[in-house]
């Protein structure tokens, strides 16, 4: 495939200033993905229609699928551009290839989100392990291979926002905390030391917009770059608060 094809942005200088589109002729190069585009760009930051123009602006770190940087819209998909295949992409939609920032996070510029409001969420369900003091304390508990199994999935969370994006319960009108921070909630769970506070974070998920907020629509699950069983946390914490509930009742 030696020919250009078309690189078609959507740009916003800031978060109030007014939208444009911008396109790109780039020239198509083996084993191409978006964010060698977007470098082709920086290089070159001139329009199809030969104006000159700003380089457009986007995010990205480790170019492998880990650190959820790059997450933008492509072709009206969310996914992460280092491994969006320029090939794979114009197989879908030839001669163009059509790049949009997330919808429900702020936009800073471009294609550059502000993804605090997951940072915010994973804190209000505590996903960490509280430790008090960085001594030697020993061998920690033992983890069966089986809940290793269960839990090394969910571990895999890069904080990416794909599975926010695509829930249709984020947006705003809605407090929803969204997938990622309910499967990091009981991913934390499953650690023998973090069932410590396992209570904490069944509260801050039974809080408003917390799990009885989801609308079960499985998007999520359908877009996580990583495969993350999303559904399956979802439904483990709608089971978790249920029995937690029950048991706070009949102990009072």
């Amino acid at each position: 495939m030696d020919r250009n094809f078309q690189l078609v942005v959507k740009r916003q200088d800031q978060p109030e200033e007014p939208v444009r589109w911008e396109t790109f002729p780039i020239p198509h190069r083996p084993q191409m993905n978006v964010i060698s585009c977007l470098q082709y760009v920086a290089a070159h930051p001139v329009t199809a229609e030969g104006r000159s123009t700003t380089p457009v602006a986007w995010e990205s770190n480790c170019l492998e699928e880990i650190c959820g940087a790059c997450t933008m819209i492509i072709n009206g998909r969310v996914r992460q551009a280092c491994t969006a295949l320029v090939d794979t992409l114009l197989s879908e939609t030839p001669d163009a290839i059509r790049l949009e920032p997330m919808t429900k996070f702020p936009v800073v510029r471009d294609l550059v989100v502000d993804r605090s409001r997951m940072f915010e969420q994973l804190k209000r369900v505590k996903a960490w392990i509280p430790v008090d003091g960085y001594y030697d304390a020993g061998p920690g508990p033992v983890t069966s291979p089986a809940d290793q199994e269960k839990a090394y999935p969910l571990s895999q969370c890069m904080t990416c926002g794909c599975c926010v994006e695509a829930c249709p319960q984020v947006n705003d009108n809605s407090d929803f905390i969204g997938p990622a921070a309910i499967s990091q909630a009981i991913y934390f769970n499953t650690n023998p030391t973090g069932k410590l506070n396992a209570h904490e974070r069944l509260d801050a998920l039974l809080a408003p917009g917390g799990i009885s907020d989801c609308g079960n629509a499985q998007n999520c699950v359908e877009v996580c770059p990583k495969e993350i069983p999303l559904t399956e946390s979802i439904a483990q914490a709608g089971r978790d608060t249920t029995f937690y509930v029950i048991r706070r009742w009949l102990n009072h």
